[in-house]
């Protein structure tokens, strides 16, 4: 190819290079792009609720709870509940509350569910609002795919997919990058 670019006159070889150069930059561009947008969170929208990014802990090997995390967006006139759901390889879904009192870590299951409000916004992240998920039959291996569903009290049921993201992670993230 040398060859040809020498005996080529020098304004044709510096309009192939040139040439050559912005195809390698737009195929670069083109997978930068493809890239980022299959990094991107998945949204599920269901009833006036969208659910945004959804992830969960890696768990140690034997680790028979995890804990899984979500942001809902309530873009309707009517207040509603996350109930729980249903995952695969877990036996149950809670919707729990993590809190600090006294210096003591306090947890509990919302038997009543997680209310969003119309127009509000609920993340639940580490340390605070989550789902427990119990009776886990392998544990949760950071990389894969965790699949099933929310139910939520007016709105009804989503099919969901989380990723899971390693141990002691504080955020979902890391997965964009």
């Amino acid at each position: 190819m040398l060859t040809i670019l020498r005996a080529c006159a020098p304004s044709q070889a510096g309009n192939r290079r040139r040439a050559a150069i912005a195809a390698v930059m737009a195929a670069l561009a083109i997978g930068l792009a493809c890239r980022e947008a299959a990094a991107q969170p998945t949204n599920y929208k269901v009833g006036d609720l969208t659910i945004e990014a959804p992830w969960a802990r890696a768990t140690p090997a034997g680790a028979k709870v995890g804990g899984a995390y979500l942001k809902i967006i309530n873009n309707g006139a009517q207040p509603d509940r996350l109930l729980g759901g249903s995952l695969t390889g877990a036996g149950d879904v809670e919707v729990h509350e993590m809190s600090m009192s006294n210096n003591v870590m306090k947890m509990r299951q919302l038997k009543d569910g997680l209310e969003i409000k119309p127009g509000q916004t609920v993340e639940l992240k580490p340390g605070g609002y989550h789902l427990m998920l119990t009776g886990l039959h392998d544990g949760l291996k950071q990389g894969q795919k965790l699949t099933g569903m929310l139910r939520f009290e007016k709105a009804g049921t989503v099919q969901i997919e989380f990723a899971i993201a390693p141990i002691g992670a504080q955020s979902g993230g890391h997965m964009q990058h």
